[in-house]
Parts: structure tokens; sequence; C-alpha cells
């Protein structure tokens, strides 16, 4: 019976020449709220789904260039700590941090002392880790802003769809007579905002699992980085004690 009547609304729709604009005009003024903003959303997530993914390719870019030539650098700790090399970017701000917490507890590279060593590298291993959590901030900043607009825009547009035939159906009840070409117009406006949501919400889904999935990888990129410049530092220091 449900299938018959929708089948029904469609027919009468089709027949009619309706189109979206007809429908949009068709909703109740919550519909019709509820559109625009889904509207807005829509804009919002395309802008943060194409910056993100235009601000992850230049943040790899960035990190690509820089470690290719950290690799062409024969000794870290030569490199100045304010400004270790020329470069951009997470991993150019981790050396940084980790440069800067070597010599701030310590003088010079040489110390033969191997507890005050030890305490030094522990510094360093912290003020890296405190590095790493700010960049993966800067990593994960917009993303919930897109992951609340997935979850969201289907369930705006399912209450404007509720709240749509609700009113249909009290503005049927209301005139005392039950006629499809009464009822239809009511209902084809308030599914699109159904229509709508998913519109919205299916190409972000897309959109933020993937901008996930790369700043999962690029997180772990990090973590790595970070222990291999604390591991580079350690080295070094070391072989500058035995000499």
């Amino acid at each position: 019976m449900c299938v018959n009547f929708a089948i029904n609304i469609f027919l009468l729709q089709a027949t009619a020449g309706s189109n979206v604009f007809t429908y949009f005009g068709q909703s109740n003024f919550a519909g019709k709220v509820i559109i625009l903003i889904l509207a807005i959303f829509s804009v919002v997530a395309w802008s943060v789904m194409l910056g993100k993914y235009m601000d992850l390719s230049r943040l790899r870019s960035q990190n690509q260039r820089y470690e290719r030539l950290l690799s062409q650098e024969g000794h870290l700790l030569t490199l100045d700590s304010d400004r270790p090399g020329k470069g951009a970017g997470p991993f150019y701000a981790i050396v940084r941090e980790g440069l800067q917490a070597f010599r701030r507890y310590g003088s010079g590279i040489k110390d033969p002392d191997v507890q005050r060593m030890t305490l030094r590298m522990g510094h360093v291993e912290n003020a890296l880790q405190r590095s790493v959590a700010q960049q993966t901030i800067r990593y994960e900043t917009k993303m919930v802003m897109l992951g609340s607009i997935v979850s969201g825009a289907p369930f705006l547009g399912l209450l404007g769809t509720v709240w749509g035939v609700m009113d249909a159906f009290g503005g049927m009840a209301g005139s005392g007579s039950a006629s499809l070409q009464g009822l239809a117009p009511g209902v084809s406006g308030a599914l699109l905002t159904t229509v709508a949501g998913l519109v919205v919400a299916i190409p972000s889904v897309f959109g933020y699992n993937y901008l996930l999935q790369q700043t999962k990888i690029s997180v772990v990129e990090l973590e790595n980085f970070a222990s291999t410049v604390a591991d580079r530092i350690e080295l070094e220091a070391q072989a500058t004690v035995s000499d």
C-alpha cells in the first residue's frame, strides 16, 4: 500500500512536470530553512575537503624536501638550533625543537658526564614528543567540522522530512478532505530535505574517510621521523664524547 502510494505521488509529480525547484517551493518553512542550512553545509564541506587535501599535500612536500636536505648533512648537532637548515614544515619544526632542547640543558655538544647526557636525551625526547603532539593537532584541524557535517546532514534531512510529512497530514486533517492531489505536494517537498541531506553527506563521507586515512599516515610518519631524530642526536652525542 505504501509502495503504491509513493508510486502514485511520483507519477502525479512527473506528469505535472515538477522539478527540484518546484519541490522546494512546496516545502514548508522549516523544510526550506533546513535545505538552506544543508546548502551552506555542502559549501563548507567541499571547502574543507579541498583545503585539507591541499594542506596535506603541501606539508608532505615540505617534509620530503627537508628530509632529503637533512640526509645530506653529515652531523645533525652542528646545525643552528634556531634555523636548522633551509626548510619548513612539521619535520623542520621537530628537528628545531630537538636541537633546542639538547642545547638548552647542556653546554656544548661534548658532555663526558654519562648521567647528565642521559638527562639531556630525556629532555630531547620529551621535546620531540611535544612537537609531534603540536604537529598532530595541525594535521587534524578542521576534521571535526567535516565529521560533524557527515554525521549531522542526514539527520537534518530526516528532520525536515518528518516535519514536512507531519504538516502535510495535519493540513489534510484540518481541511477535512483526503486526496492524493492535496497530499502529494507537501510530501514531495518534505522528501526533498532527505535528498538534500544525502547529497551533502555522501560525498562528504568519502572525502572524510580519505582525509582521515591520510592524516593517520602523516602522524605515523611524524612519530617515525621524531624517533629517527632522537636516535641520530644520541648517536652523534656519544660519538663526540668517544672522540
